[in-house]
Order: structure tokens, then C-alpha cells, then sequence
């Protein structure tokens, strides 16, 4: 009769710890699942796709002019400068280094420019010497079109508030393409500000 109860005492045991540790081992499968899922969508997001290759288009050194309209209907500024476009971050964002004069002036201008694989949109940070804002833009690609179109924000300096702004990119050819600016004007309605032409620099 021992010997009976001593076997059932030590198989219960047995079974009761048996159970706790098929249970971790099968949290640890499910961890591990989790882990390595996780793994893979944060390598897909974090890799360069075929959306990132549209924006070879922009590297290279250009010269451009810029036409900017203080006034609807008035004469516009017009200025030059140079702008070199290069990729960063192993090919993940491009870094536009912009130089020139603007309303006199010397002018420097940085834009970052990239694809978020997650939200699949193209994004845009500019900033300049002519403000202490920061123009901030998502957008998409129209492959018929060769146009990219963002839609953004900039600080109004007039009243500190936000003001929307839509951005187009147009290429034309591998050695040129133009960049337009709109925002509202005093009517409400869309108005055209700026026009960037954009040419190769062939040196």
C-alpha cells in the first residue's frame, strides 16, 4: 500500500511539474514567433525600395533660378543659386544642400527628402537662412505624370500661424525638372508663390 501511495505521490509530481514547463516552453515559442515577426517587419521597413529609387532623379549638382511672388499679379524676385542632392543613411533619405541669394541676399537652404516604408508616403523637411520655422510635407508619386505632390505646413511671418502650402515637382528630363509652390492668398483662393527651375550642371 506504501509503495502504492509513494508511486501516485511521485507521478502527480511528475505531471505537475511536467505542465509548468511545457507551458514556458510554449511561451517561449510564442515569444520567439513574436520576436522574429517583429524582426521582419522592422528589416521590410527599414530597407530602400522601388519608391526610393523614383528619387534618384533629384541627385546630382544643378543650377537653378527661382521666381517668387510677394503679391498676386506683381513682378516676381527673381534669384539664382546651386543645389547638391545626395543620398544619406545608406540610401535611405536624401540631403538637399542648397546655395544662392534670395531678395539680395546670401541664401542657404537644407531639405531632407525620403520614403516611410511603414506609412508609404514620401516626406519633406526644408529649412533655411530666411526663417527659423520648419516646412514639413508628406506626399506621393504620379509615375504618368512624373510629378511628385506634397502637402505641408510652414509658419506664416506675418501672423505666426500655420499656413498650408502644396508643393509639385515636375521632371521633365534627366537634366531637368521644375519645382511650384502654392499656397492660399488674401482671397482664400489657391495662388501659385514660387517657380524653381532646376538644370544639370554639366562641369
Amino acid at each position: 500500500m506504501k509503495i502504492f501511495l509513494t508511486l501516485a505521490v511521485a507521478f502527480t509530481l511528475a505531471i505537475l511539474s511536467f505542465i509548468p514547463l511545457h507551458q514556458a516552453s510554449a511561451q517561449d515559442d510564442k515569444s520567439k514567433d513574436i520576436k522574429a515577426e517583429m524582426m521582419a517587419k522592422w528589416q521590410k521597413n527599414a530597407t530602400p525600395g522601388d519608391a526610393h529609387k523614383v528619387l534618384n532623379q533629384f541627385v546630382g549638382d544643378w543650377d537653378y533660378t527661382v521666381k517668387w511672388w510677394n503679391l498676386p499679379g506683381g513682378n516676381p524676385e527673381i534669384s539664382t543659386g546651386e543645389n547638391e542632392v545626395k543620398w544619406i543613411m545608406g540610401g535611405r533619405f536624401l540631403l538637399m544642400d542648397v546655395e544662392g541669394k534670395s531678395m539680395g541676399q546670401e541664401f542657404q537652404g537644407l531639405g531632407i527628402l525620403g520614403y516611410d516604408n511603414a506609412k508609404k508616403e514620401y516626406t519633406n523637411v526644408w529649412i533655411d537662412s530666411m526663417s527659423t520655422g520648419m516646412m514639413i510635407a508628406t506626399g506621393s508619386y504620379d509615375v504618368e505624370k512624373k510629378q511628385l505632390t506634397e502637402t505641408g505646413s510652414y509658419t506664416d511671418t506675418m501672423t505666426g500661424q500655420d499656413k498650408p502650402y502644396k508643393g509639385v515637382t515636375t521632371f521633365i528630363d534627366k537634366d531637368n525638372y521644375a519645382y511650384e509652390l502654392f499656397s492660399v492668398g488674401p482671397d482664400g483662393k489657391e495662388l501659385r508663390m514660387m517657380v524653381i527651375t532646376y538644370k544639370r550642371d554639366s562641369d
